[in-house]
């Protein structure tokens, strides 16, 4: 069974390299968000707890994110492993997995330096009509703020100014850097190189977990 965590800064891509291995090992990609969406969407008493924590713009407490998540790998479609994506958050999470009992395989640092991540951001548009996300550097749309799939205006996202992106990197360092140290200490931290093609971190990563 392969018990896998993603870690990476915003904008990593680490997400979409949780989806590629999650397709090609046949495990669960479990986010919190989607975790958190879930229970709400489950309209039990939790979630609605959860749901008014959002709406205010609280912070969901970890002993509420760490029980949502251990309900989650126990589910029967985490039978044959998982990768966890935006878990664990903080070193109490972290702690908390392994007080679960969850013996993890391995943790991967999809690593970007932060100017990097920066610069790539500034370029992102999505439109206002589909939703389609563009690069204007690299994923061009075919004409200039107008995107291909439906011809909508393409505009740049509101938490992508930069900013707002070196605000929520600086939150990330400080919550996550302790955590990838924590694996790292165990041993079992892997760093890839997240300013390479998703193929070629993809290849990095492969070659990691299967030698």
């Amino acid at each position: 069974m392969m018990k896998l965590i993603m870690f990476g800064p915003p904008g990593a891509g680490k997400g979409t390299q949780a989806d590629i291995l999650g397709r090609r090992y046949g495990i669960k990609k479990i986010s919190t968000g989607d975790a958190l969406r879930d229970v709400i969407r489950s309209g039990s008493e939790l979630g609605e707890q959860v749901k008014d924590l959002m709406d205010q713009g609280k912070f969901v407490p970890d002993e509420i994110v760490t029980e949502i998540i251990r309900d989650r790998v126990s589910s029967p479609d985490c039978a044959n492993g998982f990768i966890l994506d935006g878990f664990p958050r903080n070193l109490a999470q972290a702690e908390a997995l392994v007080d679960m009992g969850i013996k993890v395989n391995k943790a991967l640092l999809i690593d970007v330096p932060d100017e990097v991540l920066v610069d790539r951001v500034q370029g992102r548009v999505m439109c206002d009509k589909c939703g389609a996300s563009y690069h204007l550097k690299n994923n061009p749309p075919a004409v200039e703020g107008v995107g291909d799939k439906c011809g909508g205006h393409l505009e740049a996202r509101s938490d992508d100014r930069p900013e707002t992106v070196r605000a929520r990197l600086k939150v990330y360092h400080e919550l996550t850097d302790p955590v990838v140290d924590f694996y790292r200490n165990r041993g079992v931290l892997s760093e890839i190189d997240g300013t390479a093609s998703i193929e070629n971190a993809t290849a990095e990563i492969l070659k990691i977990l299967e030698g």
